[in-house]
């Protein structure tokens, strides 16, 4: 946002004569500022600013710092110079960026899509809105606190129905007033989720991306599965209001993408009215914070998934990973959890139909995740090559640096139109035709989006240079993004598990006359 500037004008004359450490004056984008109590307090330290007392810092400051950086502080700005209007554009609260290829290509000026309307558009602002007042300032602070999401938080998502919005299009949605009424719950469409998951995403902190992970992946097989419906309705009643929260615990130390080797067992009692659970789980997101597991088992002739609350005999321990703790990642020991039989997912034996179902929405979710992020890592790109002098030249001058930033906006622009069109797919299928003929598809989509960020990483991080490196400053977006897309290739399915998955899908199709 733009500083609050004074009416107060002054000649340039005027500013070159507070130019020592005691009386320090500075032009910046057309704004004078008096930083003359500000010099010992400069992060920078004061020789920096005593460098450019008295005369026009702008191309020294753009080289240093985003536009941004100056809302911090306003009460050092005197006024402008006499005769000139400050020239950088500022983006309000949740307003587009003018940055190109820095929004989907539906939402820039002169470009039309046959997807979109206006609520979709309408909801857009108001998520984005809600993540730049709300969101993005806990996920900061808690991005270098290594803190959970705040209750606070979890309480306004519930009473705006963001957290409602995160489970996609269904049942749960009618009649809820979602975001002062941006999209009427019965109309919300895969496209709304897309747009909802993808300015979600626009808090820019990877761990606490993943504070919501549990509730989407896991109330979204208690909705789909749970048979019994007092329990189904209880369950995603308190989790959708946040009073309760909740996690998928399918990984294990034996058993990552090959779900086959749980080792997890339940046992039913000699009554038939409860299973006995006992095994472990490891690298669940959100397990240090949830009150409900939903859990895969090795049943007596199969795989089945339940639902556990969390109680004694349930034993969280934190695990610490290459990002911040405030996703909660978590191993998870339960000994001999006592569990009701109606706490079953799906039918018994047949849980893999439970898992494999889930993990579509999902995967979708992570793929439009890892696309937003890229994009958002090209603006940055964008930005910092335009105002980045090296060689007396702006690094956008040099044609190395504009093929790196070609490759990169290919990439992310054609990732999203993929994305686009299968989501196309998934509001003109049920969940169950989902389920049959999408599964390949979008394990493929999430391997693009993946190696996506593999190579948006890679590029940034090289025009970045030292700053990418750097947690702070300029290049801490690509720094964050460098060490922790990684991610996304692993959880929801590793890229070659997935990429098997989709080629071995399409091969079921193939026509024997082809043979």
């Amino acid at each position: 946002m733009a500083p609050a500037t004074p009416s107060t004008t002054h000649t340039r004359a005027a500013v070159s004569a507070h130019n020592s450490a005691s009386d320090l004056w500075t032009i910046i984008d057309h704004r004078v500022y008096d930083l003359s109590d500000f010099v010992d307090a400069h992060p920078g330290g004061s020789i920096v600013l005593q460098q450019v007392a008295g005369t026009d810092a702008t191309t020294a400051f753009y080289n240093l710092h985003r536009h941004e950086v100056l809302s911090q502080f306003n009460d050092l700005c005197i006024g402008t110079v006499e005769g000139e209007t400050p020239e950088v554009v500022d983006v309000g609260v949740g307003e587009l960026s003018p940055v190109p290829y820095a929004e989907p290509m539906w939402l820039r000026p002169a470009f039309h899509s046959p997807y979109y309307g206006d609520s979709h558009r309408r909801l857009r602002r108001e998520v984005r809105e809600f993540v730049e007042r709300w969101v993005k300032p806990e996920a900061q602070a808690c991005e270098a606190s290594g803190k959970h999401i705040s209750q606070e938080l979890i309480d306004r998502m519930a009473a705006t129905n963001v957290l409602a919005m995160r489970l996609g299009p269904g049942r749960h949605l009618h009649g809820r007033k979602l975001l002062e009424g941006a999209v009427e719950g019965e109309k919300f469409d895969y496209f709304h989720d897309l747009i909802v998951a993808q300015e979600m995403t626009r808090n820019n902190a990877r761990g606490f991306q993943g504070n919501m992970a549990g509730l989407v992946i896991g109330l979204t097989a208690v909705k789909e599965w749970a048979r019994d419906k007092e329990l189904r309705d209880r369950v995603t009643e308190e989790c959708l209001t946040g009073k309760k929260k909740i996690c998928l615990a399918i990984t294990e130390a034996f058993a990552g993408s090959d779900v086959s080797g749980i080792r997890t067992t339940a046992k039913k009692t000699a009554d038939g009215k409860h299973y006995i659970i006992s095994g472990t789980k490891k690298w669940i997101t959100n397990g240090m914070f949830s009150d409900y597991f939903v859990v895969g088992c090795r049943t007596e002739k199969g795989f089945s998934v339940i639902l556990v609350e969390k109680g004694d005999d349930v034993d969280t321990k934190p695990i610490k990973t290459s990002y911040s703790s405030t996703a909660a990642t978590t191993f998870i020991e339960f000994d001999n959890v006592k569990v009701p039989v109606n706490h079953l997912l799906g039918e018994e034996h047949k849980g893999f139909k439970v898992i494999m179902s889930n993990f579509n929405h999902e995967r979708w979710g992570m793929a439009a995740a890892a696309l937003r992020f890229s994009r958002t890592i090209v603006e940055e790109c964008l930005k910092w090559s335009n105002q980045r002098i090296v060689f007396g030249k702006k690094l956008s001058e040099q044609p190395v640096i504009r093929q790196k930033l070609a490759k990169m906006i290919s990439l992310v622009e054609s990732g999203q139109a993929w994305l686009e069109q299968i989501t196309q797919q998934m509001c003109q299928m049920s969940y169950e035709e989902q389920a049959r003929h999408l599964g390949g598809p979008i394990a493929l989509l999430k391997v693009f989006a993946t190696r996506t960020t593999h190579e948006v990483a890679d590029e940034a991080a090289n025009i970045f240079g030292g700053r990418a490196l750097t947690q702070s400053g300029m290049g801490k977006l690509v720094e964050q993004f460098s060490r922790t897309h990684k991610f996304d290739a692993i959880l929801g399915g590793t890229e070659e598990i997935l990429a098997d998955l989709g080629v071995r899908q399409a091969l079921k199709e193939m026509p024997k006359a082809m043979l």
